[in-house]
């Protein structure tokens, strides 16, 4: 089975993560990993268009085959939520306009595969990363999430790949 580039991101308006992998079989090997940050002080529009650029740029400088996304779960205040969901959908765009194929995963389920357990703390995920990818450079809690993303899309993709060949039937 040929090895496949995943790109990771753990979608966040003040920071988003972002990791790549390369999967082949059962094999992960850490690529990169990283996060694009804004400033609280610029306005909406600003802070969403460094993040379009900067994922892009991450884009064309680690050329992913593939992309998957965290999906965001947030039960603060309504607008909170309404700013994250601009960052993520930067983040399904990006990767989309690049022309990749890109999948969506539940905060649970990526901790659930990754550490096994649903609800697991973000240092346990970190730590798992750690071991899975043991030459990652994840120096922060976002690069790390990204990461176990992408470790969920490696664990995933071919089941993923099964339902739409099943579906198209």
């Amino acid at each position: 089975m040929p090895a496949v580039r995943i790109l990771g991101i753990d979608p966040g308006l003040r920071h988003t993560g972002w990791g790549v992998i390369e999967a082949g079989g059962s094999r992960l090997a850490f690529i990169a990993c990283g996060a694009v940050h804004t400033e609280t002080g610029q306005n909406l529009a600003e802070r969403l268009r460094r993040l379009h650029d900067g994922l892009a740029d991450v884009i064309a400088a680690h050329r992913p085959d593939e992309a998957a996304v965290e999906e965001t779960f947030v039960n603060r205040d309504p607008q909170s939520a309404l700013k994250l969901g601009h960052a993520r959908g930067v983040a399904l765009l990006a990767p989309a306009l690049a022309g990749l194929e890109v999948s969506e995963y539940a905060a649970n389920l990526v901790k659930k595969t990754v550490v096994g357990a649903g609800h697991a703390e973000k240092a346990q995920v970190a730590m798992m990363v750690r071991v899975l990818l043991p030459r990652s450079e994840a120096l922060g809690a976002d690069a790390a999430d990204a990461l176990a993303v992408a470790i969920c899309h490696a664990q995933h993709r071919g089941a993923k790949a099964r339902e739409k060949l099943l579906a198209a039937k």
